[in-house]
């Protein structure tokens, strides 16, 4: 079989795992550039995110025969990839200290801020302002903690529903909702930050 583009993620994984050529090539070249995305805004550089997504798909391949065909396999990738940069920030020692009661607000052109959120990490070719804003919400982004980070992105970038997080990373739903708040209040005062930072430039 070499053919998988009629394929879903799960039929694809399932072939896999039945030692089927090129399926597990194809799982990895489908998740590279939306999870090396996620994975650069968790660890807040390119190098580091490249290394997190190796090991990534290496924990994939150990635990391949634990993974339920029922569920769906985009959640259970990233809940990987987002254990293993909280993880790999740990060892960092990178724990942030955030503002929890930042209000949150709409910028001027009316985009809020978790919008920012789904730029794509810039190609060369593209114009600076789009760089430029990449770079602004990185910097915004590194000022949450793993915790916050990590529910907001997989809220915004893989638009999980609240349920879906909690059951993903084995928390209550309840604090799933509270991180969701505290990540986007403290977002939002990041934003105006660095936003302002670069304004006095």
């Amino acid at each position: 079989m070499s053919d998988w583009h009629d394929k879903s993620d799960e039929q694809v994984f399932e072939a896999f795992r039945a030692e089927a050529p090129g399926a597990y090539r194809e799982l990895i070249e489908r998740y590279h550039d939306d999870l090396l995305r996620f994975l650069t805004r968790m660890m807040g550089d390119r190098a580091a995110a490249e290394d997190i997504f190796q090991d990534t798909f290496l924990q994939v391949h150990i635990s391949a025969a634990s993974f339920d065909s029922s569920r769906r396999f985009r959640p259970w990738l990233f809940t990987i990839a987002a254990n293993k940069a909280r993880d790999s920030l740990r060892k960092r020692g990178r724990r942030k200290t955030v503002e929890l009661s930042a209000p949150i607000k709409k910028s001027e052109s009316g985009a809020s801020f978790v919008d920012l959120l789904e730029v794509d990490v810039p190609s060369p070719d593209e114009n600076m302002d789009l760089a430029e804003r990449d770079e602004l919400v990185q910097q915004a982004l590194a000022q949450l903690g793993p915790a916050l980070r990590e529910v907001l992105l997989l809220a915004y970038f893989q638009r999980l529903s609240y349920a879906q997080i909690a059951e993903d990373l084995g928390i209550p739903l309840g604090t799933v909702k509270s991180r969701m708040h505290s990540a986007v209040a403290a977002f939002a005062r990041a934003w105006q930050s660095v936003s302002k930072g670069r304004t006095n430039e």
